[in-house]
């Protein structure tokens, strides 16, 4: 079975011009060229305006068909095109993952008048006023869309809080009040900030049986319309975790049994995740946000970094069947709420250490690959991921034999299978030069190796002993392979 590999594909900064899901299209062929087996597309539901990349879901059954929101398309094209595109994919054995927006609602079509309390955003277990009326924009009609597909109207009772005050015009952190209201169990929910049920705009109450029933009808409708092959869920940290895991459970037992999923559980400790799969029922992966926190304190540290610890905490180290390993994704790029943007220097290294694994599901980002450009630009590291994930696709495979064994030079190798039969030695330094005597075994005796990626140029020949002394420049990361093997 061929390795796996996710690509994001999108980033926050991309132009608004709706010919995204167009250019996707168009990249097929060099997708495939990749070895991309699964295609996480951005949000696809009408946003609060053409600008919106997503996130702020105004109506989950509008993929760029209705006049809603100044706009008829979203940010990246027309439902027409999106539903040619996951066609295009499938065709071309690339499976595509819709990211769903599931935690709120945004840029209600009028204003309601209900009670709320208003919390300490900082413990929004602590109230800081008694009940009192505000006015809201909770109230969700649809109007472009006028019933199509679905017809069903959301009130204020159907949140559980919002952020704005329409009355008084204040911002805050607004707790609704009323039967059967207030915050998602904590036992369900993150704790930070006391309880993290409320994340933005307009939050849905995953208790009332309306939300509930409005979603598994809109999760149907969206599967049967689309083809889609499966879901990355957007802010779960902040969603009842029963409800999630019964959600999905319910996909796979009535709709699509092999529905691909994972989540953005975005907490950056072993047990912390650990705890929300098992809350879940391992229901789906979780991204590797730990691992990535890794990845952006040794780029800042350098060789004071020790590279032999640099699994430790992660998912992937634990549970690697559940864990998608990413370097970077539009949260963490450059002038984003979650900014934590990995070197550059450490970029290459970072991907090496997912793609020339054996463990987790690697996941590349549209940003790294192609570049960013506007006030937040960052380099395009085409070069380099071309020669990654083309060694993934064709020689991570076999054994696979760590010497972690010193703290600024770090090795493993890939020895091979049946349908592989060419072992792969890789090096990083995050520091000076360095070497690693590393085993490739008996038959490969006298046989001379190269560095893939081309940052050493030496030839290196594999000892008697089967064992073959393996380089890497400062800061850099060579893969080493028996010359000729993919010339």
């Amino acid at each position: 079975m061929a390795n796996q590999l996710v690509m994001q594909a999108f980033e926050w900064y991309l132009p608004a011009d709706g010919n995204h899901w167009k250019v996707l299209k168009e990249s097929i062929p060099q997708l495939q060229t990749l070895g991309v087996s699964e295609l996480w597309l951005p949000p696809a539901f009408k946003g609060t305006g053409i600008n919106d990349v997503g996130y702020g879901v105004y109506d989950l059954f509008d993929l760029g068909e209705f006049e809603q929101n100044g706009t008829v398309v979203t940010k990246y094209g027309s439902k027409q095109e999106y539903l040619e595109l996951i066609a295009a994919l499938k065709e071309a054995a690339i499976k595509p993952i819709a990211d769903i927006v599931l935690n709120h609602k945004a840029n209600g079509d009028h204003k309601e008048r209900f009670f709320v309390t208003k919390m300490n955003p900082q413990n929004r277990q602590e109230a800081l006023t008694e009940p009192y009326e505000i006015e809201g924009w909770t109230g969700f009609d649809f109007p472009g869309r006028n019933g199509c597909y679905n017809d069903f109207k959301w009130h204020w009772y159907h949140f559980t809080g919002i952020d704005y005050d329409a009355k008084n015009n204040e911002t805050g952190i607004y707790m609704i009040t009323g039967d059967n209201k207030g915050w998602a169990n904590n036992d369900l929910i993150d704790d930070e900030n006391g309880n993290f049920d409320y994340l933005m705009y307009n939050d849905l109450d995953f208790k009332h049986p309306e939300v509930i029933q409005n979603l598994q009808d809109w999760v149907k409708w969206f599967i049967e319309t689309t083809g889609i092959e499966g879901f990355r869920l957007d802010a779960v940290k902040h969603i009842d975790s029963y409800f999630i895991q019964t959600f999905v459970n319910d996909i796979r037992a009535q709709i699509k049994p092999d529905l691909i999923v994972f989540g953005e559980y975005w907490k950056s400790d072993q047990e912390s995740m650990e705890d929300y799969l098992e809350a879940t029922n391992e229901q789906f992966a979780l991204v590797d946000v730990s691992l990535h926190m890794s990845f952006f304190n040794a780029s800042h540290q350098g060789k004071d970094f020790d590279l032999t610890r640099i699994f430790e905490g992660s998912l992937v180290a634990s549970r690697p069947d559940l864990a998608i390993t990413f370097v970077e994704n539009h949260d963490t790029q450059r002038g984003q709420a979650l900014e934590s943007t990995v070197e550059d220097w450490f970029k290459p290294l970072a991907y090496g250490l997912i793609l020339l694994r054996q463990e987790g599901k690697p996941c590349l980002f549209y940003g790294d690959y192609h570049g960013i450009s506007g006030d937040f630009a960052q380099a395009s590291f085409k070069e380099v991921l071309d020669k990654l994930t083309f060694l993934r696709k064709e020689a991570v495979y076999g054994q696979q034999v760590d010497y972690f064994d010193h703290a600024n030079c770090i090795a493993w190798t890939c020895l091979g299978d049946d349908e592989h039969p060419h072992p792969l030695a890789v090096i990083l330094s995050n520091g000076d030069e360095g070497w690693k005597h590393v085993a490739i075994g008996q038959d490969f005796v006298g046989q001379t190796f190269v560095d893939y990626l081309g940052h050493c140029q030496e030839r290196l020949v594999v000892a008697e002993d089967g064992w073959l002394d393996i380089k890497v420049g400062a800061g850099s990361i060579s893969a080493w392979l028996p010359e000729g093997t993919f010339s």
